[in-house]
């Protein structure tokens, strides 16, 4: 910027010496001398636009670098803390992947060579705009499925905390552009509605009252709510009655309202003058049946008393297994029929810090398998970044592998490699089978192993609010608890699939999920878990 204005300086002082010699000789009249003042004039304002604008310009950029210092401060202090705020976790994707951009475009204004390297060499690490919009969405789960008002988001007030983690005004019409680019009106209408509630409050935004009230009023008329439309296109028109989309829009809805009116034989009613909330309007049907049990339940809702017939807790020595003999497990009962347990300090903090050191670098999003095609593809119903780990890697693994195989008397030999998974912001996984069904034959064919008889999963941290995994066919929620696992079969002792272990990885809504799971398969387990007489023993 020194350089520029020196630069600049030089260029109005040479100028200067050039009107000089052409005007200034001994015949010059005093009418010439006059233009060459008010010529002088205009080149000392234009001199002082431009440091005006240079001023501007570094005091912007001042401004940058005081408030990201202060976030970064914060957020390095405790990083995973940070992020597992879901609203810490929307900000930081929203500004790496828009606000810096914007800053770029200020530097580049003069270009900063050391600055526009540095960011270019950085940029390939950056989110991307579909990273954006899925921190977005995550925002809008996390909403749909704890049932919280886009307020609660906006003022950082989530179940058991209040932070200082807000959304502004911009940040709220942001949310619901994605919703709305999404053609999701019913959560475009939630967020814009809290973007033009707290403009009306007298917060400062770059975003206008009639951009957001353009996409408000578009998004209730989607919604079927056409004397609201109606109104809040009228306030659009009020501010601005140039505006001819909105003019449009208006005529549009008010022929539209006439013949409804007509057709019902009722009278025009004014809209109501109450701010659109959560449950004003009905959420979207979507394509998972339980969709409203299963949400019940990760809210800790519509849960069933554990049905305990016998003594629920107890010490596991896998059927005194020499490796448990003089350590064994603490074991107590979720769920009796099918019968979950879960395993006590099955795992210290030791374990669970080289495990998770051993999975950041290999992390990358979980996909699923197409039922269909039997391709692993990434799917909307499972976020979370996932990675495998051989037992050769680490005697860690190893370890833990074998203590596996020791508590519950399976083989793992032909299992699968233990996943390491981490929900994020928003991370979950709707319900969902670990077993093939009948009409995906060659879900594991390739490993040769037969289907996934059980499921052995760790809990390596705790999660603040949500993160449950439930069981909507029998009601039961099994909470997150750093160190413990939970067991499970999948398939009955006949193979036949137990249809109702279907489960789910509920959102996480404050904090960061780190779990660890191994899938059992049949193959090697006959003399360990032989048949049973009937098909459901």
């Amino acid at each position: 910027i020194l350089w520029n204005f020196k630069f600049t300086l030089c260029i109005f002082i040479s100028l200067f010496h050039f009107f000089s010699y052409i005007y200034l000789p001994s015949s010059v009249s005093a009418g010439h001398l006059t233009d060459l003042i008010y010529t002088e004039k205009e080149l000392v304002q234009s001199l002082r636009e431009y440091i005006k604008a240079e001023e501007s310009k570094l005091a912007a950029v001042k401004s940058w670098a005081n408030k990201l210092d202060a976030l970064t401060r914060v957020s390095t202090s405790d990083p995973e803390g940070y992020l597992g705020h879901p609203v810490n976790a929307y900000k930081l994707m929203k500004r790496l992947n828009t606000e810096w951009t914007e800053l770029e475009s200020l530097v580049l204004q003069n270009p900063s060579d050391g600055f526009i390297s540095n960011i270019s060499t950085h940029r390939q690490y950056f989110p991307d705009e579909e990273d954006a919009t899925g921190a977005a969405k995550a925002l809008m789960r996390l909403q749909d499925t704890y049932q919280l008002d886009s307020e609660a988001f906006a003022r950082g007030k989530l179940p058991g905390m209040h932070s200082s983690a807000l959304l502004t005004v911009d940040d709220c019409f942001d949310m619901g552009k994605t919703a709305y680019n999404e053609a999701d009106y019913y959560h475009a209408v939630l967020w814009m509605q809290q973007a033009l509630k707290q403009l009306d409050a007298g917060e400062e935004a770059v975003v206008s009252k009639v951009d957001i009230l353009d996409y408000l009023s578009y998004s209730v008329y989607q919604m079927g709510d056409l004397p609201r439309a109606v109104e809040l296109t009228r306030r659009l028109l009020v501010i601005d009655s140039s505006h001819e989309r909105a003019g449009g829009n208006l005529r549009y809805y008010e022929n539209l309202l006439r013949k409804q009116l007509s057709e019902l034989n009722q009278d025009y009613e004014p809209a109501s003058e109450e701010p659109i909330q959560l449950g004003t309007y009905s959420r979207p049907k979507d394509h998972l049946p339980e969709r409203e049990a299963y949400e019940a339940l990760c809210r800790g809702e519509g849960l069933q008393m554990v049905r305990r017939s016998r003594l629920f807790c107890r010490y596991q020595d896998g059927n005194r297994n020499p490796h448990l003999l003089l350590k064994p497990i603490k074991e107590e009962d979720e769920w009796d029929s099918p019968n979950i347990v879960r395993y006590l300090d099955f795992l210290s903090n030791e374990e669970i810090e080289k495990i998770k050191e051993l999975a950041k670098p290999k992390l990358a999003r979980a996909t699923v398998r197409d039922p269909k095609s039997g391709v692993l593809t990434t799917a909307s119903y499972r976020v979370s970044k996932s990675a495998w780990l051989e037992g050769e890697e680490d005697p860690i693994i190893a370890r833990v592998n074998q203590r596996i195989e020791d508590l519950t008397g399976l083989t793992v030999k032909t299992a699968e490699l233990l996943q390491v998974a981490n929900y994020g912001v928003g991370g979950q996984y709707e319900p969902h089978f670990d077993f093939s069904r009948k009409d995906e034959p060659d879900a594991f064919k390739r490993l040769g192993t037969g289907n996934r008889v059980a499921t052995f999963l760790n809990y390596m941290s705790d999660v603040e609010a949500g993160g449950a995994t439930v069981f909507p066919d029998f009601g039961a929620a099994i909470w997150p608890r750093k160190g413990t696992a939970v067991f499970w079969y999948n398939l009955f002792k006949s193979g036949e699939g137990d249809y109702r272990t279907r489960h789910a990885a509920c959102p996480v809504l404050v904090g960061n999920k780190w779990v660890s799971n191994k899938w059992i398969h049949e193959r090697g387990q006959e003399f360990r878990r032989p048949c049973g007489l009937t098909e459901v023993d």
